[in-house]
């Protein structure tokens, strides 16, 4: 009989297979996973209707024409200038620095008369300006 000790060799595990497994079902798990958008703001928004509202009793109506002239609540202004333009606006106001004021513009008016409109709202202290536009055809 052979009675030379036995050497015991210590298995040996290779986990570079098993590395490799534990990757390929990461990424397949990661592909195949729907993300759902948890930080999102969820805001309700308030709803409009397309009709417009009911205009104010009373307001300071301003309308340029295709060439730059002003009217002041359909009252055609002598001329282009702003201190004219500022005039006729404090006329219709008689102090009334609450009034709302509606600009009706053409829309080939030059850019720069609806802003003298503008600044001249300004100077006169008025704070409610709107601009009107009218609603395109849905299509």
């Amino acid at each position: 009989m052979n009675l030379r000790p036995r050497r015991r060799e210590d298995p040996e595990v290779n986990l570079t297979p098993l590395i490799d497994v534990v990757f390929l079902l990461l990424i397949f798990f990661m592909i195949s996973t729907t993300f759902d958008r948890e930080a999102e703001l969820r805001v309700e928004l308030p709803q409009a209707t397309a009709e417009p509202g009911e205009p104010p009793p009373e307001l300071l109506e301003i309308t340029v024409n295709a060439r730059g002239q002003y009217f002041v609540n359909d009252q055609q202004v002598v001329n282009s200038q702003p201190q004219t333009l500022k005039r006729a606006m404090q006329q219709v106001l008689a102090g009334r620095k609450e009034l709302p004021v509606v600009i009706r513009s053409d829309g080939q008016a030059p850019y720069q008369a609806v802003v003298t409109v503008m600044d001249v709202a300004r100077q006169l202290g008025l704070s409610q300006l709107s601009l009107a536009t009218t609603q395109t055809p849905a299509e």
